[in-house]
């Protein structure tokens, strides 16, 4: 098997021989030591011979009144043929894919993810000095994480954090500054006070005087930690009022819902892929990991002006699409879930919804309508200053 394997790659040559005594011709090829790989008698006086290719000129030495046409030809000639007749398309596609893959290695962007200037142009010079920058071959992700151990092993005191994160064809540098504050602020002569009507839950007081207990009602601009210390009813020091005060909080939230409506929303991801275009089909090249649903930026680099084909540079972004109808009971649940959802984004970690009752729901032929109540604990403290005639003079 592995003999008849090589066998095929041998330049043969099939030849076609005429004339009287044929079999006198062939016991002379035998003496000749000619290795005869194919016998085919076609008539008494005509035969098929497949042969060595090298061994053609021999057999037109020896040929005498032999009549030799040449057939067909196999074996690595053929190949070379076939190569050299269709030379130019295989180059041409051996250039586009080389071509197309070093495009595909090439970085045409970066972008440095912060709103300090300074800090984005640090950065660029730091990337740039080590081959990160456009126009440059991508660089492994193994040198990616040993290039960000280094910046910020070099910018610790500037730089809190660092992700370098490969998109198709483009950097995106994500980074956060290290804030340190060496000094503590200086805190103004000030009262702590309500920002909203509220029921005080809990207080924490740094520094100033309580007037307000818990589970008391205020309003905003009520002062609930006093910057103005007194004792038996005399101002003896006026200071920066310093604390927290969590209250509970009340809302009223409307929200509206379709019972059928189609959802489409951007999850962020992104990236650049090259693709040939032939009349209506497109194959995408080097895309390892397509998106489900995608939206589409195609640029032309190359096409034919006759011919129905091109190549593409997409720029790809991942889309959700949906399309929802709910019951009534589903579209109740969800904006129940929406409205709640509408309060927990305005809140911090330390906040929180209490309790919650729908006030009204209202059933159109559409849509839904919900009101619903919320009470909230959440962060009530606000600042007013007290004003500089009210504090005491240096004389005093």
């Amino acid at each position: 098997m592995k003999n008849q394997f090589f066998k095929n790659f041998i330049s043969t040559i099939e030849i076609r021989v005429k004339g009287k005594n044929i079999e006198r011709f062939l016991h002379r090829l035998v003496r000749e030591h000619i290795d005869l790989l194919e016998v085919k008698p076609l008539h008494y006086n005509e035969i098929c011979l497949r042969i060595k290719k090298s061994d053609l000129n021999r057999i037109y030495e020896i040929k005498t009144i032999y009549e030799i046409e040449e057939q067909n030809i196999y074996g690595t000639i053929r190949i070379k043929k076939s190569l050299y007749r269709n030379r130019i398309l295989i180059g041409s596609i051996i250039i586009s894919l080389s071509v197309l893959y070093i495009l595909s290695h090439i970085m045409f962007q970066i972008e440095v993810v912060h709103n300090n200037r300074e800090l984005r142009e640090m950065l660029l010079n730091e990337l740039k000095n080590v081959g990160v920058a456009p126009k440059h071959f991508r660089k492994s992700y193994d040198e990616l994480q040993q290039i960000k151990k280094n910046i910020l092993e070099e910018h610790k005191e500037e730089l809190e954090w660092l992700e370098i994160e490969v998109v198709g064809t483009k950097y995106i540098v994500r980074v956060e500054e290290r804030k340190i504050n060496d000094k503590e602020k200086e805190i103004p002569i000030r009262n702590i006070v309500s920002t909203k009507h509220a029921t005080i839950k809990k207080i924490v007081a740094h520094q100033g005087d309580v007037i307000k207990e818990l589970n008391s009602y205020v309003k905003p601009g009520d002062v609930i930690i006093s910057g103005d210390i007194k004792l038996n009813e005399e101002s003896k020091q006026k200071t920066g009022a310093d604390g927290e005060v969590y209250g509970e909080v009340w809302y009223q939230t409307q929200v509206e819902l379709p019972y059928e409506y189609h959802e489409s929303h951007m999850t962020g991801k992104r990236k650049t892929v090259y693709s040939f275009k032939f009349l209506n089909h497109r194959f995408e090249l080097f895309n390892f990991n397509p998106f489900k649903q995608v939206d589409r930026k195609e640029t032309v680099i190359f096409g034919h002006p006759f011919l129905p084909i091109s190549l593409v540079k997409e720029e790809q972004k991942e889309v959700i699409r949906k399309d929802v109808v709910y019951t009534e009971e589903e579209a109740l649940n969800e904006a129940i879930k929406m409205a709640r959802k509408k309060i927990e984004n305005g809140l911090d970690k330390k906040e929180y919804i209490i309790s919650q009752k729908n006030l009204k729901v209202d059933m159109r032929n559409s849509k839904i309508v919900v009101d619903v109540f919320f009470s909230v604990y959440e962060n009530i403290t606000g600042y007013r200053d007290i004003p500089e005639e009210e504090a005491p003079t240096q004389e005093e």
